[in-house]
């Protein structure tokens, strides 16, 4: 079973009823209150979902990951996964609803997507973050994962506000032509398009990538040519994929330090 500890932090996989409710109440926190929306603000919430809980149907067929505090068991962080066995299972996935994902049909390997992923907004500790990708390491290594996808948001739907983030997307990190997601939300930005003649500042690119899509890129992830718009949760989003292969050597040694065992990446045993 995945248990990681580091320092003051413990990542373990949800075991009880009790675990998973914990989850959904720190992403209610995290997604909805945090932001100052209106409690019905999710519209996909599960039916019957308990008040002040982020939970819906794909709840039950995850895997969901906490980290805690080791000395208060303070929830700071959790995230869930859905283990796919080959592409094939694409259309399985949460992204699926909002992106056409066809190509990724013809993947081979065995995928995983990495969802609801949200910090404590009273922590800001970053050790957290290194828990939360060891944990990941573990997970990944343990089942063999060669693609880590998921959905990556930016806070507000407005798009100017993060034109020189999406720009830089679009010069340096967009997925290969053989995986392209395609348009399937009504309402999208098609910034690869949009934004093909504009040049990012990057110090303000940087500053306005969120740091889960931050640490993607940093490991060689890549993203959708268009970002979906979520006017109820105040965000946009981009499909964000990792191919585990072609993860630096020198970033792959950095998570096995922190995972605390083996990471298969290019070029290593």
């Amino acid at each position: 079973m995945l248990s990681l500890r580091r320092g003051r932090y413990l990542a373990r996989l949800a075991e009880t009823p009790e675990d998973l409710a914990r989850a959904q109440a720190l992403r209610w926190l995290a997604f909805v209150a945090n932001r100052g929306l209106a409690p019905d603000a999710v519209p996909d919430a599960a039916p019957g979902a308990a008040p002040g809980a982020d939970a819906d149907a794909f709840d039950a067929i995850c895997r969901h990951v906490l980290v805690e505090e080791g000395r208060t068991g303070t929830l700071v962080c959790c995230f869930r996964l859905l283990p796919l066995a080959r592409g094939e299972e694409i259309g399985r996935s949460y992204s699926a609803q909002f992106y056409e994902l066809s190509a990724l049909r013809s993947f081979e390997g065995p995928m995983v997507e990495m969802g609801r992923f949200c910090l404590h907004p009273a922590w800001h500790d970053p050790d957290i973050l290194r828990v939360a990708w060891g944990a990941m390491t573990r997970f990944v290594d343990a089942e063999g994962v060669e693609l880590l996808f998921g959905c990556s948001s930016f806070m507000g739907a407005e798009t100017g506000a993060h034109l020189d983030a999406l720009t830089m997307l679009k010069d340096r990190h967009l997925a290969p032509k053989r995986w392209l997601p395609r348009v399937k939300a009504p309402d999208v930005f098609r910034f690869a398009q949009r934004l093909r003649r504009r040049k990012p500042d990057a110090k303000r690119a940087m500053l306005g990538m969120p740091p889960l899509l931050r640490t993607y890129l940093m490991m060689g992830g890549w993203v959708s040519d268009h970002a979906v718009v979520d006017r109820d949760l105040n965000t946009l989003h981009v499909f964000t994929g990792l191919e585990i292969r072609a993860i630096p050597p020198a970033r792959a040694r950095l998570l096995r330090g922190v995972a605390g065992q083996g990471w298969r990446a290019e070029g290593q045993a």
